[in-house]
């Protein structure tokens, strides 16, 4: 499309300008408030996408209406560049990954910078860089030595695609591996750990505090999964010496007890065995050890296959309620790892368990009264207990803590809290990731690498092999070592740490990457933190997110960041999707559209313009036929300011007048309407007040009977201060030609609306009738609740309407609504 300026060379010249001149460069010492801006860093997989756009555009917007308003602004960037996309591209072209790298890493620079998106670039971080990956793994040994990280054989997630162990995080519901689409598959590995569910209460407890979206603060909590109950014995019936530890969150429940379940890895299954069931049982732990946790908890409540996920052990235990003897079955949706790995079974009350005993013909017994009209099936809902002895009558929290007693005095039962949440796996079988910094010496065991030799750096001799085996595990050269205590031989570990682990601190250092020999000083980092405004995905509610708290929260408590507030992110924006065909717009989809066709037409300010206007930030887009079409209009609009700004048609008056008067207010509450709107995350309304201004603006100023110069020339200023945080290049280019001898526009205070010009002459109050409006009132904005009262009563079309009947109640809302009730 023809542009009246020259998009290419306005915007090269002032992304220019700001990087030479720093302009967005922040010191430590700075005495102005301070703000922490900050987008979550990219992994570099290439080129920018619209994905990245809208990110980078609604962070940069923060960024610079903040500094606008004042505050010192930091707002830095760096690259998430370790991962296995860098190392499966490595191996299909027999390179390194480094290279591959650090060659997206280049596009995505370019890309971001073309955006015209401004950062602290002499604070970038990137993952791969020795002095990032020395202070990691110096936080892994810290961890080490306080008891927070250890070593222990464990069921893993194996994917086979990628080749390496996934986190619990990152295997999909269906059972799937989050990246690859590959069914995961469970190993017996010995692993390395991190004691996150040390702090499974504090991550609880501290979210309620923070402001996120309740979506993502709801499924850290589901994920964390704290479930309150008591743990008992269920002694066996064929020996009454010994019995079967159950957890539940319902001990009222008791009386419904028909039969038990244990988890395929429970200790005791084998003995649970008898001879006649041992083929069936044993064929359904063979199954349960090739799904996934998720795939074994997935929702059965259809009952379907539940035939095939739970085989009866031929055991029996006794039921400490009623004395009875209730089956012990085995089932892939009970997990070792949860509770006792064993849980008593009421189906009338649970639905997974009323669909296992279904179909597998066993006893339900309803233990609660459910409301009238109940369709059937489990009822887990308060209520009055019923075929519940002692418990008869009682309300579902009365009958727990009768139940409690009872249990603590006949089957060794204690009350306890159990999590969902299970320690983090972190070690990875890749070789693109940060080496974990042990040696395995037959003498002294797991040693420590001394701070000295950090960091332990991957060799660069390698080759990918196509297996997609790590190289890390047979290159002697790296794997063979002597051990640091004594100097007998040792070997290093061949694995390397989850990315996660360096996305968990990342933020510590952008706010102190100058201090020499450590990893951040705290006295540094405690001027920006926490971070005043997180900006990313909803994809990483229970990945990052959650392991970030635990990293802060540990790292104050050994003592790297003393004095530090222990939540990293004070508020968290997570933006809507770009989707393309209906899938999110991803380069491993193949689904991309690139920015840079657009900068070369509508330009970066034209694109950015769009992401605002296209709807609210946090919904959804989809890239249709129409977008192109969209997108051309926000250039159109950036167009019609530059003529305007050019008096293109033009034409003046000496005298202020009323149509003057008018645009000066016009010009005061759109100033209030775009302040609220990028307050409270409403880009798009922002926007739209911007776009109404210009049409008030044009209009006036174009018509035959013009507009005061200084009138014109207030409303433009406003309307070009309000525009820079979203088009920044145009309005800097527009301010420097009106105003060749002052600070940039992007230098100047946010501004502020006069009062007097946003007060409305009058409102319309409406007014109600039993809820049907009956008149419409011409009103002063600042009417007294009596007043408007008084106003309605008085009013011709109401007394009509009441026909001399008395009112028994009137609502007031001044100045907008009065309902009157009879």
């Amino acid at each position: 499309m023809a542009r009246p300026f020259n998009v290419t060379e306005v915007e090269a010249k002032w992304q220019a300008r700001w990087l030479d001149d720093g302009t967005y460069e922040v010191d430590n010492d700075d005495p102005r408030e301070r703000f922490y801006a900050l987008t979550m860093y990219p992994y570099p997989s290439g080129t920018a996408h619209q994905g990245h756009i809208r990110n980078y555009t609604f962070g940069d917007l923060v960024a610079r209406y903040q500094t606008m308003r004042g505050k010192a602004v930091l707002s830095p960037f760096g690259f998430d560049s370790f991962g296995l996309p860098a190392e499966n591209a490595a191996i299909k072209a027999g390179s390194h990954p480094r290279l591959f790298t650090e060659a997206r890493m280049a596009e995505l620079k370019s890309s971001i910078r073309r955006l015209g998106a401004v950062y602290d670039w002499r604070r970038e971080v990137y993952s791969h860089d020795p002095q990032f990956m020395k202070y990691s793994q110096q936080i892994f040994l810290a961890f080490l030595k306080a008891g927070l990280a250890y070593r222990a054989e464990a069921p893993v997630n194996w994917c086979p695609g990628c080749m390496t162990v996934l986190a619990n995080e990152q295997v999909l519901a269906d059972g799937t591996c989050e990246r690859s689409g590959d069914l995961v598959e469970r190993k017996n590995l010995e692993q390395w750990f991190f004691k996150i569910t040390d702090y499974a209460e504090e991550l609880l407890n501290d979210i309620d505090d923070l402001e996120w979206p309740e979506r993502v603060k709801t499924m850290q909590r589901n994920w964390i999964g704290r479930s309150e109950g008591v743990e008992f014995d269920l002694a066996l019936a064929y020996d009454a010496t010994k019995a079967l530890r159950v957890f539940t969150t319902r001990p009222d429940t008791g009386f419904g007890v028909t039969y038990a379940v244990v988890a395929p890895e429970h200790p005791m299954l084998a003995e649970l065995t008898t001879d006649d069931e041992r083929a069936s049982v044993e064929a359904l732990v063979e199954r349960a050890a090739s799904a996934s946790e998720m795939e074994r908890t997935a929702s059965s409540d259809s009952g379907d296959g539940l035939e095939k996920r739970g085989a009866f052990t031929g055991s029996f235990v006794v039921n400490p309620f009623t004395n009875e003897q209730v089956p012990v079955y085995v089932a892939d949706y009970v997990l070792g790892t949860y509770g006792t790995g064993a849980i008593m079974a009421v189906p009338a009350e649970d639905e997974r368990d009323h669909a296992f005993a279904t179909v597998h013909g066993l006893k339900i017994v309803r233990t609660t009264q459910p409301p009238e009209g109940f369709a059937g099936g489990a009822y887990s809902g308060d209520g009055v207990h019923m075929n519940s002895g002692f418990l008869d009558g009682l309300n579902v929290a009365d009958a727990k803590v009768k139940a409690a007693e009872h249990l603590a005095k006949h089957a060794n039962g204690i009350t306890k809290v159990n999590y969902r949440l299970r320690d983090w796996l972190v070690s990875r079988q890749r070789f693109w990731g940060c080496p974990i910094p042990v040696v395995y010496c037959e003498v002294h065991g797991i040693v420590p690498v001394p701070a000295d030799q950090l960091p332990v750096l991957a060799p660069d001799d390698v080759t990918m092999d196509k297996s997609g085996l790590s190289p890390l595990a047979t290159h002697e050269g790296f794997r063979n070592t002597v051990c640091p205590i004594g100097g007998e031989p040792a070997l290093r570990e061949a694995d390397t740490m989850d990315t996660f682990c360096d996305s968990s601190w990342y933020f510590l250092r952008f706010a102190d990457p100058f201090t020499p020999d450590v990893a951040f000083d705290p006295v540094q980092v405690a001027k920006w933190m926490p971070v005043d405004q997180y900006i990313g995905g909803i994809e990483h509610a229970i990945l990052h997110l959650l392991y970030a708290r635990f990293y802060l929260k540990a790292l104050v408590d050994i003592g790297i960041a003393p004095g530090l507030p222990r939540e990293p992110f004070r508020r968290l924006f997570t933006q809507g999707m770009i989707r393309l065909d209906g899938s999110k717009m991803s380069k491993s989809k193949g689904n991309l559209v690139a920015p840079e066709r657009y900068y070369e037409t509508v330009g970066a300010d034209g694109l950015r313009i769009f992401h605002l206007f296209v709807g609210p930030p946090a919904d959804n887009v989809d890239w249709t036929d129409q977008t192109e079409e969209l997108i051309e209009g926000c250039a159109r609009f950036l167009d019609r300011i530059y003529r305007l700004a050019q008096y293109d048609e033009v034409k003046f008056h000496d005298v202020v007048d009323d149509t003057d008067v008018a645009v000066r207010r016009a010009t005061h509450r759109t100033i209030l309407k775009v302040t609220e709107g990028l307050d409270r995350w409403s880009y798009n309304t922002a926007v739209a007040a911007l776009m109404e201004l210009l049409n008030t603006i044009s209009k006036t100023a174009r018509s035959d009977e013009g507009i005061e110069r200084a009138t014109l020339d207030e409303s433009l200023d406003t309307l070009l201060t309000l525009l820079a945080p979203m088009a920044p290049h145009l309005t800097a280019e527009l301010w420097e030609a009106r105003r060749p001898n002052d600070p940039s526009v992007h230098l100047q205070s946010w501004p502020v609306a006069d009062p007097e010009l946003v007060r409305e002459a009058t409102v319309t109050m409406v007014v109600q009738v039993n809820g049907k409006v009956r008149a419409r009132l011409e009103v002063d904005p600042t009417i007294s609740e009596d007043d408007a009262q008084s106003a309605a009563l008085a009013d011709a079309a109401i007394i009509g309407a009441l026909a001399g009947v008395t009112p028994t109640r009137v609502v007031a809302r001044p100045p907008r609504l009065v309902n009157i009730i009879v």
